[in-house]
């Protein structure tokens, strides 16, 4: 039994984490069992979703499998760019320039502040009154 070639590359993005797996075919995109244009109901998501691909000049040479979990649908098209470029990555190494001038292997560290005490939200204080 020949064994097939997949590449893997996690990505994250607020709270979401998606485990990404690159395997040579056709060009399937598959979201947590469902197809990309299924999982992603806006065009901009799937587009910026398969960002990595067109950059790279590989949109119908890999099937794409992705496993994503955690935040919202913003945060999670940003978790499977950023690990499908980690993906393409180890397919060939010199698609590192290309990816890390669209700042696709950097991981967006941006967070949601945590609610301090005191006041009502993260820096949201109680309204201020004189009297």
């Amino acid at each position: 039994m020949a064994k097939t070639v997949q590449y893997q590359g996690t990505g994250r993005r607020k709270t979401s984490i998606a485990r990404v797996r690159v395997l040579p075919g056709t060009g399937k995109f598959i979201v947590n069992g469902r197809s990309v244009d299924e999982y992603f109901n806006f065009e901009t998501l799937r587009r910026e979703v398969q960002r990595p691909l067109g950059m790279t000049n590989t949109t119908g040479k890999y099937d794409v499998i992705v496993k994503v979990e955690g935040g919202g649908y913003t945060g999670q098209a940003g978790a499977v760019r950023h690990g499908l470029s980690r993906a393409l990555l180890q397919v060939d190494a010199s698609y590192r320039a290309v990816l890390k001038s669209a700042g696709f292997l950097t991981r967006d560290s941006r967070m949601k502040e945590r609610k301090k005490y005191g006041l009502k939200a993260a820096r949201r204080a109680p309204q201020f009154s004189k009297r």
